[in-house]
């Protein structure tokens, strides 16, 4: 059966099949249209094809079997999670150490480790964070940075007037700007 026809369905859509009939067919044809994209996240993170190869064959077999205990939404920023998380587990299996102190004299690949250590802290307190904003101001930040929604897309989705979600997006990127720096400071 050819994955080209199903183009035009979108994901959600996919999902919704998935879901109305458990055939995995569905799922196989929503991996299909992400295995570049996973392959891509795991290659920036573990720096070498075959693992990166290995592990989206991994993150398959993980999809295939946690989309049939729970229903996902948004199943590219879903996969990318489930990616990233794969990856770091991937590297702290190999012990990968990263220093505490100056990285200027570190070598390269222990400076990447280390660079890539600093942003997943980040933003881990940023998905952290984001659940702490007020509930109009934590879902209009997730359609619009997250899931690349437009503001009247935002409007569509909550029923917020367009001037309403200007300004729940402006104050809680604010307030999550605030959060995020006083929680990295303190750690």
């Amino acid at each position: 059966m050819s994955h080209n026809r199903y183009e035009h369905i979108t994901d959600k859509e996919i999902l919704e099949r998935f879901y109305g009939d458990r055939n995995n067919m569905w799922l196989g044809i929503l991996l299909q249209r992400y295995t570049y994209l996973l392959l891509g996240v795991c290659m920036k993170y573990l720096k070498n094809e075959e693992e990166a190869k290995d592990a989206v064959q991994q993150i398959f077999l993980k999809a295939i079997t946690e989309l049939g205990k729970y229903e996902v939404e948004y199943i590219k920023s879903w996969l990318y999670m489930i990616a990233r998380n794969h990856c770091l587990m991937k590297l702290r299996d190999k012990h990968v150490i990263i220093p505490a102190d100056g990285r200027e004299d570190l070598p390269a690949e222990e400076s990447d480790h280390r660079e890539m250590a600093d942003k997943e802290k980040a933003l881990s307190v940023l998905e952290d964070t984001i659940e702490e904003l007020n509930p109009e101001q934590k879902t209009c930040v997730t359609l619009f940075y997250l899931q690349k929604k437009s503001y009247q897309d935002i409007v569509s989705i909550t029923g917020f007037t367009q001037l309403q979600v200007k300004s729940y997006i402006q104050n809680g990127k604010r307030n999550l700007k605030l959060l995020v720096e006083k929680k990295l400071k303190q750690s």
